[in-house]
């Protein structure tokens, strides 16, 4: 019953003081939103990060000339030095690594339009220039018709399929397969339709186009329009998830044999699969967290203080109704407990409404302001961290006024004016 009637006791002081009380919670619910905003909506955007860079699948890597998107300036003018990636290389993988099944080659250009009767795209297409695996190896899929084949790369033929987005637009009220289309001024046959894959970042999977590698180079040759020599992406695809590390140290080994890497020397070219590309994102975003932790941690802290100056008001204020409590026998532990409790009781009642603010301001801020399609998160593991450290900072910043209330001599505390 003791326990019941301090809790009650400590609810009554903060309800008896609730402008004092809402004052106090300002810097708690700043400091706890600031944390919880921050880290809900880094959670939002490695969600939707981390399902948009599973693109590869658990069994396929890429192989390629350039780093990855989270390289420095450093490393691509590394890899500006090295020999592109080449048909050739693709087919030594397919020849010679015994721990994969499906090996793809793309070769990429951007900033084209696509055009059928009149109506036409904006200058945001992409071309990729590719095989047969590209679909499996991308995990895009043909939603109608088919798939470019083995024939039309021989043959060089002048098809495409197109993304999802290019066939609702210029293709609206007919079916696409069969029809013509031009791109960059030259004309096509379209034979599918990739399925529809939206993006968070632009829907960069529905605005490109497919069409047969011999094609693209025939078409485009072999440098680009910054005078690069133009190099292969390849996909890989092992055999099984299991063997996916060897799958990769196989293929390292073959490469590095037939683009003349010698012993000691760095790898000429990049490997990546999804699972160390979210890796690397992942690192990416800890520093961000960890200076919003800092942050939130140091506003509490502020907020604390300005607790312990409160409470130690509030001790003053009450120092006769201390007095005749310890008069009617309170004992020094239940004066300290209610007091201790009162802080807590108010860090964690800041903490709650800092937990619910920061949710909708995380995820407020990262769907209207970068895009409407990243899915909302609620990261739980934060709340609670947010609480625990409301509860310690009640603990810490209300103990030294806990203390100096359950001291107070009670002949003094009932003589005060």
């Amino acid at each position: 019953m003791q326990k019941i009637d301090t809790v009650l006791m400590s609810l009554q002081a903060i309800r008896s003081n609730k402008l004092r009380s809402s004052l106090t919670l300002v810097g708690i619910v700043l400091g706890v939103a600031s944390i919880i905003a921050v880290m809900t909506g880094i959670s939002v955007i490695q969600g939707t990060m981390e399902k948009e860079m599973s693109v590869l699948g658990a069994q396929t890597f890429q192989v390629q000339k350039w780093p990855t998107g989270f390289s420095t300036p450093e490393e691509r003018r590394k890899a500006m030095r090295r020999p592109p990636m080449t048909l050739e290389d693709a087919q030594a993988i397919r020849d010679h690594v015994q721990t994969v099944d499906i090996v793809g080659s793309e070769m990429w250009d951007f900033g084209f339009k696509a055009e059928y009767r009149g109506e036409e795209t904006n200058d945001n297409i992409s071309i990729v220039g590719g095989t047969p695996e590209y679909p499996q190896n991308n995990t895009h899929f043909i939603g109608e018709g088919r798939n470019i084949s083995a024939m039309d790369v021989h043959a060089g033929r002048k098809v495409v399929v197109i993304g999802h987005a290019i066939a609702q637009q210029l293709y609206p009220f007919v079916d696409p397969i069969g029809r013509d289309i031009r791109l960059d001024n030259r004309q096509y046959e379209v034979i599918g339709v990739f399925d529809e894959k939206k993006s968070a970042f632009g829907s960069q999977y529905d605005h490109y186009v497919l069409m047969p590698v011999s094609t693209f180079l025939n078409t485009y040759g072999g440098v680009d329009r910054n005078g690069f020599e133009r190099s292969v992406n390849i996909t890989v695809h092992a055999r099984t998830p299991e063997v996916i590390d060897d799958a990769i140290a196989e293929t390292r080994a073959v490469l590095r044999r037939v683009r003349g890497v010698r012993r000691g020397e760095e790898d000429n070219f990049e490997y990546f699969n999804s699972e160390s590309t979210i890796r690397e994102f992942n690192q990416m975003t800890a520093s961000i967290k960890a200076g919003a932790f800092v942050i939130g941690i140091i506003a509490l802290l502020v907020a604390g203080i300005g607790i312990m100056n409160i409470m130690l008001v509030s001790v003053t204020e009450r120092t006769k109704e201390i007095g005749v409590r310890k008069s009617l026998g309170a004992k020094p532990p239940y004066i300290l407990r209610q007091f201790l409790l009162e802080a807590v009781v108010l860090c964690n009642l800041g903490g709650v409404i800092g937990v619910a603010l920061g949710f909708g301001i995380g995820n407020m801020i990262v769907k209207f302001g970068m895009s409407p399609t990243f899915e909302a998160v609620v990261p739980m593991q934060w709340a609670v961290i947010g609480l625990l450290f409301c509860t310690a900072v009640g603990v810490i910043f209300g103990m030294l006024p806990a203390v100096k209330a359950s001291r107070l001599n009670p002949i003094d505390a009932l003589r005060y004016e």
